[in-house]
């Protein structure tokens, strides 16, 4: 690796696009059933998920983190699932992966419902700011999209209830997440919009994407960024796009700020406005495979390489190997790849990605 007054230079993919951020999987089990990832018909209550010899010790995820902040150039490692905070022991996971050299943010994807009773943990081990995924504010829209069968009601109060925690623990600002699809939840937009309005956290509207083929997706579902930030102007507030020093939005959520200074939104576009030449993000599953894109179909064995036995170098060139050759940029060839497609493509579906 080259080193440039500390920093570590990057390798680039095959369309100079840096790695960046890593998102690690560490579970593939939720306590949510959400249409979008995790269809209840299919993921019902005797399904099983991957044993746990199959899933990366904790050992085994810091040490591959490790080898992306130094060899590749990684500073941003998001923890996400499945529901991360089901998995058993994370502050130990947090702990140590807050030592790596060179990280600099350290964050977390959960959908809420344990954060209550980790958060205080979480942020004294090290982690740094935290999302909720949070889909709607009123308990049987909410129920609804994260496929609840009973008391959704009490289930929202312990997902407001995290929120809460999270910020009295220091993990603020915090982002929502709010996935919106036509029929279902476009009504919370205006709801989510107004209750974080005044505050420094930031909901962020993202666009219903086809991860996975068991989501039954279509465009027809998908409600455009440009509706999603008309109908908060109309009915919460006056917007005006958020740009960087260079005049581009940040990648991946293009940034608003209300005009009267009363906050902020984001809203991701990867269907209307795809940003695949400005990613920068790995995954890794928690089985272990490298991915190089939200939209992959498969990925590097990383688990094997460990527990074969493969050293620092060995394992670092593999990483370098599988990054310098991506040309991932699926949300861009969307249309293309759909229309001249007989068949469906079997793509992983979001919890085995991370989302």
């Amino acid at each position: 690796m080259d080193y440039e007054e500390g920093i570590v230079t990057a390798v680039v993919d095959s369309l100079g696009r840096a790695l960046r951020d890593l998102r690690i999987s560490v579970t593939d089990r939720c306590n949510f059933r959400c249409g979008y990832c995790m269809p209840r018909d299919v993921y019902h209550d005797g399904y099983a998920f991957m044993p746990r010899a199959e899933i990366l010790t904790f050992e085994e995820i810091a040490r591959l983190a490790r080898s992306f902040a130094s060899e590749l150039g990684a500073h941003k490692i998001r923890l996400t699932g499945g529901e991360p905070l089901l998995r058993r022991d994370l502050p130990q996971l947090v702990e140590r992966l807050a030592r790596i050299e060179g990280v600099t943010d350290l964050t977390l994807t959960t959908n809420g419902l344990l954060l209550a009773e980790h958060a205080r943990r979480l942020a004294d081990a090290g982690l740094m700011r935290i999302t909720v995924s949070l889909d709607a504010l009123d308990a049987p829209t909410f129920g609804k999209m994260a496929g609840l069968t009973a008391d959704a009601a009490r289930s929202l109060e312990r997902v407001l209830a995290g929120i809460d925690a999270a910020i009295a623990a220091g993990l603020s600002p915090l982002k929502v997440n709010c996935v919106v699809q036509r029929g279902l939840n476009e009504h919370a937009i205006e709801a989510l919009a107004t209750r974080f309005k005044g505050t420094p956290h930031v909901v962020r509207f993202i666009e219903y994407m086809d991860v996975g083929t068991l989501n039954d997706w279509s465009t027809e579902h998908v409600v455009p960024a440009a509706e999603i930030r008309a109908r908060i102007e109309e009915r919460v507030g006056e917007l005006e796009p958020v740009v960087t020093e260079d005049g581009q939005f940040v990648p991946v959520a293009e940034r608003y700020r209300y005009r009267d200074g009363s906050g902020e939104i984001g809203v991701i576009a990867s269907v209307t406005r795809p940003f695949c030449g400005t990613c920068t993000r790995a995954r890794l599953s928690a089985d272990g495979r490298l991915l190089t894109c939200l939209f992959a179909s498969t990925g590097r064995d990383l688990r094997g390489l460990l527990r074969a036995g493969a050293s620092d170098a060995e394992l670092a060139r593999a990483l370098r190997e599988q990054w310098s050759l991506r040309t991932d940029r699926y949300s861009e060839q969307r249309s293309t790849i759909l229309a001249a497609s007989t068949t469906v493509r079997r793509r992983l579906e979001m919890y085995q990605v991370g989302g």
